[in-house]
């Protein structure tokens, strides 16, 4: 039986990967920070990285997993897992790790704490493929665009949170930058077909979403879903930037900055062709329904 350490198991990415593993009769190790029940095939480990440990000599205390893995999955955080990896010693032959097309889309960004994330992927991911290299390991990264369909993201969740809690949302009208959101689902079938596909390994993928689409069309599709549906106001930039001074001014939207307004007026867009010769990367169309999003704060 083969063998996972999947970290960010917990997350909207992990929890569809370990169902992927475990119908595939996979005995599946998964990190998490909340203590969870074991099931059949499946043992929870409570920690969090980078500093999570398994019982087992290391020079410093327990650093060195007991686990052989076959396969380690990282769900989460590619800074902290890049980290644990390099200190661990672990030794599982593949590794399959999440980052981020932020690595792309603010890399230049006019905001400090952007440009310090582009930094933080940028040194994980180099971290991570020389530790692999120096171990004879195959890393793949995986680099989502919009992730959505868990009511978990950081994005198209929270606008659906704002809009059904005031009834509306307000857009500029050139809010017309293309958008490609992902349904997690769809990664965590892209990290499992990975797994023995020897063409990805010691490479980065894009994964955008199955469809492209101007962002203020993405943004009426997530109203649509709701019960009700909440209204989309599209005004004119002044307009809409004094509405966001208000906002910020009234405790909300604070960490929507003027980088990301402004990505509101750009294309992010990536080419899937590599992840599609290489393993069949076949993601959905944006499609989403209620059930995808929290329910209003």
């Amino acid at each position: 039986m083969k063998t996972a350490l999947v970290f960010g198991a917990s997350g909207q990415i992990g929890m569809p990967l370990l169902d992927r593993l475990r119908d595939d009769g996979w005995r599946v190790h998964a990190v998490s920070r909340e203590p969870r029940a074991e099931q059949p095939g499946l043992i929870w480990w409570p920690g969090e990285l980078p500093g999570f440990a398994l019982p087992g000599p290391g020079p410093d205390g327990p650093l060195l997993p007991a686990l052989q893995a076959d396969v380690i999955f990282s769900c989460g955080p590619l800074d902290l897992f890049a980290q644990w990896y390099a200190r661990s010693g672990a030794a599982a032959p593949r590794v399959i790790a999440f980052g981020s097309t932020s690595i792309e889309v603010k890399r230049g960004s006019a905001d400090a704490e952007e440009r310090d994330l582009v930094a933080r992927l940028r040194e994980a991911e180099r971290t991570l493929f020389e530790t692999a290299a120096a171990r004879g390991a195959a890393v793949t990264v995986l680099r989502p665009t919009l992730v959505y369909g868990s009511a978990r993201d950081r994005n198209l969740s929270r606008i659906a949170q704002v809009a059904q809690r005031f009834g509306r949302i307000v857009l500029p009208r050139d809010a017309t930058g293309l958008r490609q959101p992902v349904h997690a689902h769809d990664l965590a079938d892209a990290a499992f077909r990975c797994i023995d596909a020897a063409a990805t390994f010691g490479r980065t993928y894009a994964l955008p979403g199955g469809e492209t689409l101007a962002y203020r069309d993405m943004v009426a599709r997530v109203l649509a879903a709701l019960e009700p549906p909440p209204r989309l106001h599209e005004v004119p930039s002044p307009v809409f930037n004094l509405v966001l001074v208000l906002a910020h001014a009234a405790g909300f939207a604070l960490d929507f900055n003027e980088a990301a307004v402004a990505r509101m007026r750009s294309d992010l867009v990536f080419d899937p062709a590599d992840a599609q010769r290489d393993f069949g990367y076949a993601p959905r169309n944006f499609r989403p329904v209620a059930a995808m999003f929290p329910s209003p704060e």
